[in-house]
């Protein structure tokens, strides 16, 4: 067990592969799944790292950089905000996309992206997350390189890029909070319709 879980890439097959015994488990018919399925789960799944990581910076590594010597700062802003970010940014877009592909399957893409009555939660929601989605890669990547010295700059413009980053970033974990209910919202779509009108 203990060679599954020191490697990453074992460890998420390996999380397949039980997966897969769970449904065999509980009988499951393997027969072709739906594609809507299937792009709902990949979408949950990019979504809960694209969120998890935003609320990681916001709730763990912002508030904790002040407390770190400096001295030992490098070791974030070198190693560990790279990586993250790498994930958080390319999450973003995979949620976006499975989202978008989900709406299409389904056949409300376009109910959604003009807010039509029934799908106004989704509607609005995805068009939060897009917002989300553009501020991770057209302003808080560019920012983070910047204020990491991934690309190098003068410190005035590196301390100016990481305010601005870590302001845009807090943008996005308050548009979270709507956008989630809204996603959520949708499925509960009677209450939601009756709250709206």
């Amino acid at each position: 067990m203990a060679s599954i879980l020191t490697s990453l890439g074992r460890t998420v097959f390996a999380g397949f592969v039980l997966l897969l015994l769970i449904l065999l488990a509980l009988g499951a018919n393997f027969s072709a799944p739906e594609l809507p399925f299937v792009f709902r789960w990949l979408h949950v799944m990019c979504s809960i790292m694209w969120i998890g990581l935003l609320w990681y910076f916001n709730f763990v590594q912002i508030p904790s950089m002040p407390k770190i010597p400096d001295e030992q700062k490098p070791a974030i802003g070198k190693v560990i905000a790279p990586a993250a970010l790498f994930w958080f940014r390319w999450a973003a877009l995979f949620t976006v996309l499975t989202g978008i592909i989900l709406a299409a399957l389904n056949g409300y893409i376009h109910q959604a992206f003009t807010l039509q009555p029934p799908f106004r939660a989704i509607g609005l929601g995805m068009w939060i997350a897009l917002l989300m989605a553009f501020n991770v890669w057209f302003i808080i990547w560019p920012n983070q390189k910047r204020a990491l010295g991934i690309v190098a700059v003068e410190a005035d413009v590196k301390a100016k890029s990481a305010r601005v980053a870590m302001l845009t970033s807090r943008i996005n974990t308050l548009l979270s909070i709507p956008m989630l209910f809204l996603m959520v919202a949708q499925s509960w779509s009677r209450v939601w319709l009756v709250v709206i009108s």
